[in-house]
């Protein structure tokens, strides 16, 4: 309002000028525009949505929102955290763990929205925030969970639980923030919690360039092909897809069949064309893996070093120990003795299948006169869809679209 108020004054001031032909006084200068230098300022994610179930208004997002609103989210929720931390009250669930619940939200709408992005629509821009801010969110975590009078009212509650007259459902979110603060290293010494401070922000900068290095392979990895007739067995649609990922890679009269991020390629299902099967196979299972600028062997080896050395901090003989003990497996040797279990009729029932699928091989290949091969990794998909085809009437490539 005061900015408009004065636009206003100058533009009175300005037609009054005008109004006068001569004048002994010197003509004033017009107002000054207030500007304002928050960075927040007309910022999208600085209210909640006013969409419907506040979804995010994508047509005022852009790559600059998001580091604005991460520092700015960051500063505010330190801010409500250190108020709870400090309120002279005794510690009840509602100022304390219903408070925590209700922090951060600023953070929270930005960090949605960045991460679903970088993970499903990134660009280069969106890179680089990522990495800048990937080691400071570790940060503004451990300044959170490693905050001292913080858990010290989180473990009054814990200590006294079962006489606070919670009901399951609180109950549990106590337990749970409990364990958090306390897994995270609330319980360590001032010396550990600046080693793990360290170890974070190095797991958090590493795990980072990792993603960011696989993605980057995944996309240098798309397979080119250069006549259409490679891609026999793909639907209309499927060919006109690629002749457009080819395109936006100024690769006109050429076809891309980008890489998804699975080991089994979706195209491996529909390419009659076994030379270009294989192709896709090969360059799905090496990412990551070659001698490159996105080499992520050695980021395996520095990482599992880092987990190694933060769950030995954190009271664990390893990194698996820790991490399974808030999953059903609870323990290694659990994880391992299903997948022991599983192993044997997996095997058996991947060998029966194996069989069948070298059976219809050997008979599409005397049917046209051909030498049969021996089923490969790349073949699986293309003629255990073709088997399902045959026994069940299913067509995958038709009921893809509803799922």
């Amino acid at each position: 309002m005061k900015t408009q108020s004065l636009i206003l004054i100058g533009l009175c001031v300005a037609l009054a000028a005008c109004g006068q032909h001569e004048s002994s006084a010197p003509t004033p200068p017009p107002a000054a525009t207030l500007v304002s230098t928050d960075p927040m300022t007309g910022n999208p994610f600085a209210t909640p949505s006013d969409l419907y179930l506040q979804a995010p208004p994508f047509d005022r997002i852009t790559d600059a929102s998001f580091a604005p609103a991460f520092d700015a989210g960051m500063k505010e929720q330190l801010v409500e955290m250190d108020q709870i931390a400090d309120r002279a009250e005794p510690p009840s669930f509602d100022n304390t763990i219903t408070a925590m619940e209700r922090s951060g939200q600023l953070l929270n709408r930005a960090s949605k929205v960045f991460f679903n992005l970088t993970e499903s629509n990134t660009n280069d821009t969106l890179d680089k925030i990522q990495a800048d801010y990937a080691p400071k969110l570790a940060a503004h975590t451990d300044a959170i969970v490693l905050n001292d009078k913080l858990f010290a009212r989180v473990k009054s509650l814990y200590d006294h639980r079962e006489t606070l007259g919670l009901n399951g459902e609180s109950l549990r979110v106590l337990e749970q923030y409990y364990r958090n603060f306390a897994r995270n290293g609330a319980l360590l010494d001032a010396a550990g919690q600046a080693e793990l401070r360290k170890l974070n922000q190095a797991q958090a900068t590493l795990t980072n360039q990792f993603s960011d290095q696989l993605q980057k392979e995944t996309n240098a990895a798309a397979i080119v092909v250069d006549s259409v007739a490679e891609l026999a067995g793909f639907s209309d649609d499927d060919i006109a897809a690629a002749a457009e990922a080819a395109k936006a890679r100024k690769l006109e009269g050429k076809w891309v069949i980008p890489l998804v991020n699975t080991t089994v390629q979706p195209a491996m299902q529909s390419a009659s064309n076994r030379a270009l099967r294989e192709r896709i196979y090969q360059a799905s299972i090496s990412r990551g893996a070659h001698d490159n600028a996105f080499d992520n062997r050695p980021l395996v080896l520095k990482l599992a070093k880092l987990r190694y050395d933060r769950a030995r901090l954190l009271g664990y003989p390893e990194h698996a120990t820790y991490v399974l003990e808030e999953q059903m497996a609870k323990t290694p040797k659990a994880a391992r003795d299903i997948l022991v279990g599983m192993a044997k009729p997996a095997l058996a029932a991947a060998k029966r299948d194996a069989a069948r699928l070298q059976k219809l091989i050997d008979s599409e290949q005397k049917a046209v006169g051909q030498p049969s091969f021996k089923l490969a990794p790349w073949d699986w998909s293309y003629y255990a869809e073709k088997l399902r085809k045959q026994e069940f009437d299913l067509d995958e490539a038709q009921i893809r679209p509803y799922f």
